[in-house]
């Protein structure tokens, strides 16, 4: 393990907490094409608040040489000498849920530049089995020059970063890995059992541990989806859903999953890539594509309880104002891509209503920049129809709610977190 000097390409919420981590013990070039995310962190600061400040200062270097510690780049100069490249960009679905590959191959041209004899190259980016084989390192040989397991090498290692999560941290999850020979794949285990504090597991192959990620998210979406079905249900019935849950969950072997709106980069996205592939091979995966239409269908199917519970209580719906309680993917995180608080939104103002969004961790700049609607990061004095929380951020927990409601006003509890104030939850 001598001689190690890292690459991680992409600087988002993957890729700083890992070169964070291996900076720790070896000398890490941190590359990002984005000159506002290399700016920050070359002052020491994280806008995606997953690297502390003081974590950040104390793994800073200012100059890209061959100590530990972690510099921060734009400049593909910067690692023509590591040895180890390190993917983790995103892989993102278009507007019809196809897998965007585009990021991958831009990233395999990238380190395809600086590409030498010996190096290993190490993606994350969460794929269908096949990816890093078939798609990455094409793209690699030809932009190299060099012959895919005679010059350079490649593994995987699905990421299993959990955004706003303090507690299960990049080091404290078990890491799976992988490479393109036995023997690479034993460097590869080497490299991440070296940093990974709750160990790594060696898959028998790239396409196996590209397989496990994939289904890990899967699994969960499948098993959110039969619990928004199950909230649809008990709905119609007047039960209490996490009454249910809470009754049910006395049971040793049952599994406590929740209602809610799934987004976000991971468990809202990858099953889209699995299904891809699967019809790829004439196979229509029919669990896995009913639990993403049951859970993409959710922001429509909270916006309409809304208005419903506005009808019931004789609140004109259309010019009504209705204040949307977060806008982020998840609680306690200022991520809001893929997220589906925006699809109660757009909901809930097809109906004529006029909506304001309040999240103290979302960037207005941000959310206007990706779904053209304006946030506050102030809670508003005025008083309105309707209360929508969509995501429990901590803070919401001490609003007075009801203050903020016109009389008869509805209080909706997408969470199920407001014990005792919401009129409904989901």
């Amino acid at each position: 393990m001598n001689n190690i000097k890292i690459a991680i390409i992409g600087l988002g919420y993957v890729g700083l907490p890992l070169a964070r981590l291996f900076a720790t013990k070896y000398s890490v070039i941190g590359f990002d094409i984005n000159e506002k995310r290399i700016g920050e962190l070359q002052n020491g600061l994280d806008s995606t608040l997953e690297v502390s400040d003081d974590e950040l200062q104390k793994v800073k270097k200012t100059v890209p040489d061959n100590t530990i510690g972690l510099y921060c780049t734009n400049n593909l100069d910067a690692i023509n000498d590591c040895n180890y490249y390190i993917v983790t960009v995103p892989t993102p679905v278009d507007n019809t849920n196809r897998p965007i590959l585009t990021p991958l191959y831009k990233s395999s041209e990238t380190v395809g530049k600086v590409l030498k004899k010996g190096d290993i190259v190490i993606y994350e980016s969460t794929v269908y089995p096949g990816v890093t084989e078939d798609e990455c390192v094409p793209v690699l040989e030809k932009i190299s020059g060099l012959g895919f397991n005679t010059d350079f090498f490649v593994g995987y290692s699905p990421e299993r970063i959990n955004p706003g999560d303090k507690e299960h941290t990049v080091e404290k999850i078990l890491k799976v890995t992988s490479g393109s020979t036995p023997e690479i794949g034993k460097l590869v285990d080497t490299l991440y059992s070296s940093v990974i504090t709750a160990g790594t597991y060696l898959a028998s192959s790239i396409k196996v541990a590209e397989a496990a990620k994939v289904i890990e998210n899967s699994q969960r979406d499948i098993n959110i989806a039969f619990v928004n079905e199950l909230a649809k249900i008990f709905n119609l019935m007047d039960i209490n859903t996490h009454e249910v849950l809470k009754a049910a969950s006395t049971k040793w072997n049952f599994l406590p999953f929740s209602p809610g709106l799934v987004g976000g980069h991971c468990i809202g996205v990858d099953p889209y890539y699995l299904a891809q592939k699967a019809q790829e091979f004439g196979y229509h995966p029919e669990i896995i594509l009913a639990g993403r239409r049951m859970n993409d269908g959710m922001g429509k199917y909270v916006a309409s309880e809304v208005v419903k519970l506005m009808v019931q209580r004789d609140i004109k719906v259309k010019g009504s104002k209705i204040l949307t309680l977060g806008i982020t993917f998840k609680e306690n995180c200022p991520d809001v891509r893929n997220t589906k608080a925006v699809d109660v939104i757009n909901n809930l103002k097809s109906y004529g209503a006029e909506v304001t969004i309040f999240d103290p961790w979302a960037s207005p700049i941000e959310v206007e920049q990706e779904y053209s609607l304006p946030t506050l990061q102030k809670l508003p004095s005025e008083k309105y129809d309707a209360i929508v929380l969509t995501v429990a951020h901590k803070e919401f927990l001490d609003l007075d709610l009801r203050s903020l409601l016109k009389e008869e006003g509805v209080i909706y509890d997408v969470k199920g977190i407001l014990k005792g104030i919401a009129d409904r939850s989901l």
